[in-house]
């Protein structure tokens, strides 16, 4: 049952496409993040055991962890896994459930907005001191500027999901074609 029964739901569906389709698109970035950064600790590791490691490849690991961990989270809100305790569902009503379910996609939406902004931050100090990595000069800003993105992709997803909550009480997250 709907928190709000009167959504215009070719709307909300429209933007729910869009939505799935950039948070794919997110996922399919950190999935080849994944398995650049192994290919790269791989090539490190066998050069290592035969006296020449990858030259850089500390900085192509870090860099590419960061596209690592913020590509998939919008996915992975978006599936339904991150960390719920749901100690005491059973013993709550759907609706205040539901209410629950809001609230905190809310504030999931708020923290990554935040950390976007404090990152935002911290990209502007990269690019007036021209700060980079150790060995290869990769420029942290445009990574900065890749965290924020995918930041700003999940809590649009969280905000997305409370609204669909709110107005339809469809919860995207049970859905498995994602």
């Amino acid at each position: 049952m709907p928190l709000w029964p009167q959504c215009s739901s070719k709307n909300l569906e429209a933007l729910r496409k869009w939505a799935d389709r950039l948070i794919g698109l997110s996922a399919a970035i950190g999935s080849t993040a994944l398995i650049f950064v192994v290919l790269v600790v791989l090539i490190d590791v066998i050069g290592r055991a035969f006296g020449s490691p990858l030259y850089g490849g500390q900085d192509i690991t870090t860099m590419g962890m960061t596209v690592l961990v913020f590509a998939p989270m919008a996915m992975c809100d978006r599936l339904g896994g991150h960390i719920a305790v749901d100690l005491f569902e059973r013993y709550f009503p759907a609706r205040m459930n539901r209410v629950i379910d809001v609230v905190v996609a809310i504030f999931g939406a708020l923290i990554f907005s935040v950390l976007a902004w404090a990152t935002w931050d911290s990209a502007q100090l990269s690019v007036m001191l021209n700060l980079s990595t150790n060995l290869l000069y990769l420029p942290k800003a445009w990574f900065q500027w890749g965290m924020i993105f995918f930041m700003l992709l999940a809590a649009f997803g969280l905000a997305l999901r409370a609204l669909e909550l709110s107005l339809s009480g469809h919860d995207i997250r049970t859905e498995n074609d994602a």
